[in-house]
């Protein structure tokens, strides 16, 4: 008869959520499964019933069912010839995406058209492909923000369970600066200003309600700072944004509502002008994330900027673009858009 193992709760996994120390240490366990063994008291911290979101504290004793731990005495899943071999090549995907890396963190530049995360439809996912690096202690590296599908440039994972939540922390508590290019459909009226604008779900779309009623949980604040660098009159502009806050197509929605929607983008945006229909530009979403500056989790700050794609980098190119461009916010006296 198998025996129940008891695991001890690391330094670096104080503050989790019991819930998120099984999906680490037993990814293929579901969340069905993992409450019924809760509900049912096959999982014990310290000898005692626990709920899922219970915040672990170092030294603690987690009791493993019995059948969990024979799995990982197995070695939990075989890995065939085709599963080991579609790993590597994950593995050596990542590490050309790598822009800085230590034991802590890891920052990519993650092309366009690779979802962060798996949905319905996607064959892969860059989560899917960080499974590739898992470590036998700190498990697969995690997730800390998002970036659209389309949208190419800097996202930063965390290695260990200590840095995921630092760097969380640090998002929560808007103390990072994202720094994002982008070529418009039409240039900006001011050089440099501020979108102070609310944004609602609307099926597929992020729209800013005219007149938002006060019960409407989908209406979250919004607020983009953006400076025009280079302009091609009547037609295009290079543009810097900086999202002070995280929604869902904040850029691509409040650009557009600016009537400059961005360049390539299939949602919110417009045709091209009559005279750059021949203009041998880069498809796609021009979006790019180009410059995080966060704290580091343990000391310091990570300050990276992600180079323009070879997609990218001809449109910028065609137009003259400064590829090296220095955006500076704190010279730029912002007035908030309006219409």
């Amino acid at each position: 008869m198998a025996k129940r193992q008891i695991s001890v709760v690391e330094g670096d996994e104080a503050g989790i959520r019991l819930d998120r120390w099984f999906k680490r240490h037993f990814p293929d366990l579901t969340h069905g499964q993992l409450q019924k063994l809760l509900r049912t008291g096959q999982i014990r911290l310290n000898g005692k019933r626990a709920e899922s979101a219970t915040r672990l504290e170092a030294g603690q004793e987690i009791r493993v069912p019995p059948q969990l731990a024979a799995d990982e005495e197995d070695g939990g899943r075989k890995e065939t010839f085709f599963q080991t071999r579609q790993t590597s090549r994950d593995a050596n995907d990542i590490k050309k995406m790598i822009l800085y890396e230590d034991s802590d963190v890891l920052v990519l530049n993650k092309p366009a058209g690779l979802a962060v995360q798996g949905g319905t439809g996607l064959r892969t996912s860059l989560d899917q492909m960080l499974a590739a690096l898992e470590d036998e202690k700190q498990g697969k590296p995690r997730l800390v923000h998002r970036l659209d599908r389309d949208t190419s440039g800097v996202l930063l994972v965390a290695r260990t369970v200590y840095a995921a939540e630092k760097l969380a922390q640090a998002f929560r508590a808007r103390a990072t600066q994202k720094i994002y290019w982008g070529v418009t459909v039409g240039v900006p009226d001011s050089a440099c200003g501020e979108i102070d604008a609310p944004l609602a779900k609307r099926g597929a779309i992020m729209v800013v309600p005219s007149h938002p009623a006060e019960d409407d949980r989908s209406v979250k604040t919004a607020l983009t700072l953006y400076q025009t660098v280079e302009r091609v009159p009547n037609n295009v502009a290079f543009v810097a944004m900086w999202p002070k806050t995280g929604r869902t197509h904040q850029l691509r929605a409040h650009m557009a509502y600016m009537g400059t929607p961005l360049l390539g983008d299939r949602l919110y945006g417009k045709p091209l002008p009559d005279a750059l229909l021949s203009a041998e530009l880069g498809e796609g979403l021009h979006l790019h994330a180009r410059r995080l500056i966060i704290p580091h989790p343990r000391k310091g700050v990570i300050d990276v900027t992600a180079p323009l794609s070879p997609v990218l980098r001809k449109t910028w190119r065609w137009f003259g673009f400064d590829e090296k461009a220095d955006v500076d916010f704190s010279s730029c006296d912002a007035g908030k858009f309006s219409r």
